[in-house]
């Protein structure tokens, strides 16, 4: 079983966003058109534009949907997006959640 390291420090870098990822290796690498993934996903190629555009997010559907197409699970897919989202909301309220104050339980 795969060992799991914890991570200390929060990345500077914004985390690659799912699309970028189908976009720039996914696609080239199976060598297959936008128009003929989503038919294959049985998504609309709308959709699965706005998604390489970093327009729209991976749902969770989606994130099974690209884990059986690329033979990789879902759980991938959601944990990109899920650190996407992370990193773009803590930028987001950086300046806000420093004003929150933090609780120990007793």
């Amino acid at each position: 079983m795969p060992r799991e390291y914890k991570v200390r420090k929060k990345p500077r870098m914004r985390p690659a966003h799912p699309g970028s990822i189908l976009r720039l290796d996914v696609l080239p690498a199976v060598d297959i058109s936008v128009v003929q993934a989503a038919r294959e996903l049985g998504v609309s190629r709308q959709l699965l534009h706005g998604i390489l555009a970093e327009k729209l997010p991976v749902s969770a559907e989606m994130a099974v949907r690209l884990g059986k197409w690329c033979g990789n699970g879902a759980h991938i897919w959601i944990a990109l997006q899920r650190d996407y989202d992370l990193w773009e909301a803590e930028q987001k309220l950086a300046d806000r959640i420093g004003r929150i104050p933090t609780h120990q339980a007793a």
